[in-house]
């Protein structure tokens, strides 16, 4: 019998649940354009810090090029466990295993702990990876929804404490948010905790922008309160804290009964991270400090002026984010946000992400990334104001 060359190429089931990024496809549309303005990936627009390329570099010339353990190397991990001590938190080696980025954490994370069928609670907008993972897992996403309240966006606890049943496997938590900005209090941590607890249901958190706030110096981590033996997972990474994207280096912090489920799972997807990667990421937690100081100052500056210069413009709400790197603002009647980020784009050749690309919740929405200079961030909302008034 003969087997067509389509039925060899056709996707195994389950990835219908999952589509290309649309963020990906805009950024596509726009890569043979003269004069875009790309704000529409999410990553610091600034080289690596010097010290920590440096350290790379020396890290190659020393001879850290072999295979080492899946769990990571041991400087690393002791380095990761000295820098959740100076933020207060006590959180033993042990507990500590490296990935090659945060992405890389969540898949593995998932891997260990979910199988096809699991009911997985995710507020939305959300990062479309977020939800993703799961669903290639044969997962089922539930997504509660974030309001747009005035200022900022909200998540209605009760409503998110409706949707975390005795059937839920995991719950996903973003905060500070990839798209929203949004982020959890102290009050409502403790809350989630002791409703999972109750229920036996695993907290996923995605502190990947725990450092990129603008109040204080770090956002509040389930890993404040948890214990050891709670099931939470802590998924962080290196890119956005130390303008490291394209590094792909990440970590995870779980209960220690958990770290040989993912050393196995790792031994079968990456094997392990480069280790002069592993060893130049020391040194950006040892002596990144003052950098990350100095960019979330930048940060903090980019979105007072992105937010003043966008809610000048008719048609736009603009909440104002509390943490991470993004205004995500609504458009008065725009009901197709991709096809409104195409236009804009071949029209006015700013880019930006359009919200559907990050849920339903999302549709009607735009994402600038204000990881850039000011001049260019100001350049890109004359062009957004120029192109909606001539709209109507």
């Amino acid at each position: 019998m003969s087997v067509e060359f389509a039925d060899l190429a056709a996707p195994r089931p389950g990835l219908s649940a999952v589509r290309p990024s649309l963020i990906q496809k805009v950024a596509e549309q726009g890569a043979d354009l003269e004069g875009v303005i790309k704000l529409w990936f999410g990553e610091p627009d600034r080289v690596t810090p010097k010290f920590i390329r440096d350290a790379a570099t020396a890290a190659l010339d020393d001879g850290h090029t072999f295979y080492v353990s899946n769990f990571g190397v041991p400087p690393l991990r002791q380095a990761l466990s000295d820098y959740n001590a100076r933020l207060g938190r006590d959180i033993e080696v042990e507990r500590i295993f490296v990935a090659s980025s945060g992405v890389n954490a969540i898949q593995l994370a998932c891997d260990a702990l979910l199988s096809p069928g699991d009911r997985v609670v995710l507020p939305g907008p959300y990062w479309p990876n977020l939800s993703g993972i799961p669903a290639v897992r044969g997962a089922e996403v539930v997504s509660p929804d974030l309001t747009l309240d005035g200022d900022v966006w909200r998540l209605d606890m009760d409503v998110l404490l409706d949707a975390i049943t005795p059937e839920t496997r995991m719950v996903m938590l973003n905060a500070p948010g990839n798209p929203s900005g949004w982020m959890l209090t102290r009050a409502e941590q403790e809350t989630i905790l002791a409703h999972c607890r109750r229920l036996g249901v695993w907290i996923l958190a995605d502190d990947v922008y725990e450092r990129v706030v603008f109040s204080g110096d770090c956002a509040p981590s389930f890993l404040d309160i948890a214990t050891p033996e709670d099931r939470v997972v802590s998924i962080n990474s290196f890119s956005k804290n130390w303008a490291m994207t394209g590094w792909r280096l990440g970590w995870i912090v779980a209960p220690p009964t958990l770290l040989p489920t993912l050393a196995m799972l790792g031994e079968y997807s990456i094997s392990c991270v480069a280790p002069f990667i592993q060893h130049a990421g020391v040194v950006a937690l040892r002596d990144g400090e003052a950098f990350l100081a100095e960019m979330r100052a930048r940060y903090r500056a980019n979105r007072d002026l992105v937010v003043e210069r966008l809610r000048a413009i008719p048609r736009l709400q603009v909440p104002r984010p509390e943490g991470a790197m993004y205004a995500f603002f609504r458009v008065e009647g725009c009901d197709d946000s991709f096809a409104l980020a195409l236009d804009l784009l071949r029209k006015e050749r700013v880019g930006l992400a359009p919200g559907v690309a990050f849920g339903p919740r999302g549709e009607g929405c735009l994402r600038l990334c204000f990881a850039a200079e000011a001049n260019v961030l100001s350049e890109a909302c004359d062009r957004i104001g120029a192109y909606l008034s001539r709209q109507g």
